[in-house]
């Protein structure tokens, strides 16, 4: 749930990159951090295993578009997509004002793509949250590797809802589709605090 801190005229909204293991969701909040001047970024945190996996959280507060009289400070987390650390993932989301669902857009990563954006709601579902009333985009990454789905079966597969979301295309190592997933969620979650502000 969004914190608005009245003395700064602050709104902090806290966004998660979910999505399977390696799927390149710390490659996305890397490759936002390395492109951000230092003055708009704090220190980002990365716990990962010999692996180079997400153990715990990536954690990023940057600033963007006023709301009103106040500015919009993200959070931004990433989450271990290793079934293992599933209590983990559950204790990222508490408070959760936006999500990225970053899905690998290779071929044989399809099953692991379903069952971890169905562990998302599972995970929601615990903590008296429902996806649907939740603002969040999907990115199908790695779509500069060999042997790709095309985009209409990951639509078919993760955006087949009663409302579709916006999905966008990425290659997060190579930079491409990075920054407008994020421009994506950041425009949902405005467009949420804005209406919230005129029924207030």
């Amino acid at each position: 749930m969004a914190v608005i801190v009245v003395a700064a005229r602050e709104i902090h909204a806290k966004i998660v990159y979910y999505g399977p293991g390696l799927s390149g969701k710390t490659t996305n909040l890397a490759w936002i951090y390395d492109h951000l001047p230092m003055a708009e970024r704090s220190e980002l945190v990365s716990i990962n295993t010999e692996q180079e996996r997400t153990l715990f959280f990536d954690f990023l507060p940057l600033d963007a578009s006023p709301v009103g009289d106040y500015r919009l400070r993200l959070h931004l987390y990433s989450v271990p997509g290793q079934e293992r650390f599933g209590a983990t993932r559950s204790a990222i989301l508490r408070g959760v004002d936006g999500i990225v669902f970053v899905a690998d857009s290779q071929y044989d990563k399809m099953q692991e793509n379903v069952e971890s954006f169905q562990n998302l709601e599972d995970n929601l579902r615990t903590l008296n949250l429902n996806l649907a009333d939740i603002p969040y985009v999907l990115q199908y990454n790695k779509r500069d590797m060999d042997c790709l789905a095309p985009v209409d079966f990951l639509d078919f597969l993760l955006n087949n809802k009663e409302t579709e979301v916006p999905a966008f295309e990425a290659s997060a190592t190579k930079v491409d589709g990075v920054f407008e997933t994020l421009n994506g969620i950041t425009r949902l979650l405005l467009q949420k605090f804005i209406a919230q502000g005129t029924q207030s």
